[in-house]
């Protein structure tokens, strides 16, 4: 009798196990709409290892943990935080190394021009971050974006197999895919492969010029007393496409790539080297590649690209399993 209540009490605690443990697993992927109303009660919701956003319009969210924000059909992001008083992210990395890990794939993120300095209530940066490493961002596309997907002060990113089409202007942005520091630090170990960047940047009647949209950028940020880079390095871009027009390149023209020091020294140390940008298509681009300082092609691996600048035909090796 004994023997037979004991293996009868072992059963239930068992059984009592692996109750919290299948719940748990069923709890670990959460649906917007369907579990949540919202992708950032999701987010909060630290129970929510995969958020699943299902068909339709949705706000975006501050992410402040490590998640998989995964969209299914249309899912489209059309507003969310404010990155800055009067613009929006859809998702916003806040800073701190808040967000790292994260995954944002399958998603449509639709902007609005937005042509003056009044929150008009629609997205601006689709993928704005301040300090989050690891990230993902894969399989997306964004359209019109003041930038699309900016990273500033991250390594270990893999922005890979995006679209974006359209850009635009505010006396700034025009960017499809920033990575930059001006935080007096370094960034390394990002990838950005096989994205497209394509169609019009639309210039603001407004905009002052002085500068120019681009495709792809490398950013090291000495402007105005902030400490800039003390290394942004190691980075691959890689058999990405970029094919833009300006429809105003009298104010603000378009570069495929850029590598850019604003300090614009070729007498001093660099900061950008040791990248490799091999295997891209900027055909489409009137101006491919542009270099400040102009000897930086010196300290980082540019080549094989197709269009204004081709390079030496440096060894495919040289640019990662992409190559």
């Amino acid at each position: 009798m004994k023997k037979t209540l004991l293996i009868a009490m072992g059963m239930v605690l068992v059984v009592a196990g692996t109750v919290p443990m299948a719940l748990a697993q069923e709890i670990a992927v959460c649906y917007v709409p369907g579990s949540h109303s919202s992708i950032q009660s999701a987010v909060d919701d630290h129970t929510c290892a995969t958020i699943v956003v299902g068909p339709g319009n949705w706000a975006g969210a501050t992410v402040h943990r490590s998640v998989e924000i995964r969209g299914e059909g249309k899912a489209v992001i059309d507003d969310g935080p404010n990155s800055h008083s009067f613009l929006r992210a859809g998702f916003l990395f806040p800073g701190g190394g808040a967000g790292s890990g994260t995954t944002i794939r399958g998603l449509e993120f639709q902007g609005t021009p937005q042509f003056g300095y009044t929150d008009d209530g629609h997205l601006d940066f689709p993928i704005f971050s301040r300090g989050a490493y690891n990230v993902a961002v894969r399989g997306n596309v964004f359209t019109n974006s003041l930038q699309a997907i900016t990273n500033w002060s991250g390594s270990g990113w893999s922005i890979e197999h995006n679209t974006i089409e359209g850009l635009w202007t505010l006396n700034g942005g025009g960017i499809g895919i920033l990575m930059g520091e001006r935080s007096g630090g370094s960034i390394n170990n990002n990838t950005v492969a096989h994205n497209k960047v394509t169609g019009t940047l639309n210039v603001w009647s407004g905009d002052g010029g002085g500068y120019c949209g681009t495709g792809i950028v490398l950013y090291a940020d000495f402007r105005w007393g902030a400490p800039g880079a003390s290394a942004i390095s190691s980075n691959s871009v890689v058999k990405n496409t970029v094919s833009l027009v300006s429809d105003t390149p009298a104010v603000v023209d378009v570069v495929a790539i850029e590598l850019t020091d604003t300090r614009d020294d070729s007498a001093g140390n660099p900061v950008i080297f040791g990248n490799a940008v091999g295997f891209n298509d900027l055909r489409g681009t009137q101006t491919g590649i542009v270099l400040t300082p102009a000897n930086l092609d010196e300290v980082n691996d540019i080549s094989r690209n197709l269009g204004d600048n081709r390079g030496q035909g440096l060894h495919p090796s040289l640019f990662g399993p992409g190559g």
